[in-house]
């Protein structure tokens, strides 16, 4: 699916009163009323849950291994809600992976080279995160160069700035014990970074669903021209998916360190697929055919417990990760576009 897709595919928003309107749901038979075709990813993690459970009772089915998965999907969770406000907008922003490699590396060569408070390391790590959205936008909207190009740019830039800035090694010493406590500190049992994920999924799940620049960000995705004769500040929106999307990766880069307590080099790039996974897949849940933060999240864990128990199922064979991540990518897509084309049809 290209970039010109996603922006057709999403149905269109009649702009006559300003905001979306929900089309009619018509009974398709006795399933209709399960909301199968919405839900459908919450019924698959539960038959996964309940599969995996009988199969490895001993290790999968434990209250230590739901808390392993509800914490280790915090950082894919926040660097996916990022990344699906620039697919709302429209826009593809594949720098993400590499934005948040360079945070991991930047928060901690910040304390560990220069002896710099890790408060003011994190919000100079957010800062350049901003900065490098700025960049994204003014490549994408006053360059005009094709968003998957721009960012694909952007994100090799970005590699080679991570290499020159710790010479390709890691950052294993120096870090703030104080910045390594807090990632690693637990608040009734749950992880601190679960309640980080949470916060920002309730954050854009608000602006997204009830306030009027989340219906003009779908809008501009759905019809950039349309929504400019309409007289939305089409460029401004534009600029604040992409800015957002940056700043939520950074973000999820200090918050990867903060777990680990060490900067790992090129860290952020195993996450890049099962964002674009899980935010494909999210757009096939609860509002099939749009991008939604509850079918985000949905889609999050649906292949956090997929992956981890076929990990359990099958030790010793770390391909299978990328081989059920890539058949979903491919999967979710295509039923994203299914469901787009039936919105537009029943609308």
């Amino acid at each position: 699916m290209t970039q010109s897709d996603v922006r057709t595919e999403v149905p269109e928003l009649p702009l006559a009163d300003g905001f979306a309107q929900e089309p009619k749901r018509r009974g398709r038979g006795p399933l209709a009323g399960l909301g199968v075709d919405r839900f459908s990813g919450l019924y698959l993690m539960l038959l996964l849950i309940v599969v995996y459970s009988l199969l490895k009772p001993d290790t999968f089915f434990t209250v230590n291994n739901f808390r392993i998965i509800l914490a280790s999907q915090a950082i894919t969770g926040i660097l996916t809600l990022g990344l699906m406000i620039s697919l709302i907008c429209g826009i593809f922003d594949l720098s993400v992976a590499a934005n948040m490699s360079f945070s991991i590396l930047f928060v901690g060569w910040l304390q560990s080279a220069h002896g710099v408070n890790w408060v003011l390391a994190v919000i100079l790590t957010v800062l350049v995160g901003a900065l490098i959205g700025v960049i994204n936008a003014v490549v994408v909207t006053k360059m005009h160069v094709d968003a998957v190009i721009g960012t694909l740019g952007v994100s090799s830039v970005l590699a080679a700035a991570t290499y020159w800035l710790t010479n390709g090694q890691s950052v294993t010493t120096g870090i703030d014990q104080q910045f390594t406590d807090l990632g690693n500190a637990k608040w009734l049992t749950v992880p601190a970074p679960a309640y980080m994920f949470a916060i920002v999924a309730v954050v854009l799940w608000y602006l997204l669903n009830h306030t009027p620049t989340g219906r003009y960000l779908y809008a501009v995705g759905s019809n950039a021209t349309a929504s400019r004769l309409a007289g939305l500040k089409v460029l401004r929106l534009q600029w604040f998916g992409l800015i957002v999307s940056a700043v939520l990766a950074s973000f999820a880069g200090v918050v990867f360190t903060a777990q680990l307590g060490t900067s790992s080099f090129d860290a952020g790039a195993p996450f890049l697929l099962p964002a674009f996974s899980a935010a494909f897949l999210g757009a096939t849940q609860i509002r099939p055919g749009r991008f939604n933060v509850v079918g985000t999240v949905i889609s999050i864990y649906l292949l956090a417990v997929g992956i981890k128990g076929l990990e359990l199922l099958y030790p010793g064979r770390p391909w299978l990760n990328d081989l059920f991540e890539g058949l979903v990518l491919i999967v979710a897509v295509g039923l994203a576009a299914r469901s787009a084309r039936r919105r537009a049809k029943n609308a």
